[in-house]
């Protein structure tokens, strides 16, 4: 394996569906807005919130809340630990069916 390729490391609070969905849809964009999440994922707001508390309890995930007109509007994003737990979580799943 390359230097450039992630450590395989299987990662069960990641591996979740909901939660991989989510890294997923994270993992190449600087922030995702809730309600955007939501939709991608297809799943409730209080669904959502649950995943979201789980991957930022682990430092995985970011939260901010940012003014949006009269409203505040809620922002996902990867924290760099999260973009590694991530492609690590990726390598391992890779290594599991032998893709690389």
């Amino acid at each position: 394996m390359s230097n450039s390729l992630p450590h395989p490391k299987f990662n069960a609070v990641i591996h979740a569906q909901h939660r991989l969905q989510l890294c997923a849809l994270l993992a190449d964009v600087d922030a995702v807005d809730f309600p955007t999440a939501r939709e991608a994922l297809g799943i409730s707001e209080s669904a959502l919130s649950k995943h979201v508390k789980r991957l930022n309890e682990e430092s995985y995930l970011e939260v901010k809340k940012r003014p949006h007109g009269i409203r505040t509007r809620t922002w996902l994003s990867l924290t760099k630990n999260g973009k590694e737990a991530y492609q690590r979580h990726l390598a391992e799943l890779r290594r599991i069916v032998g893709a690389e």
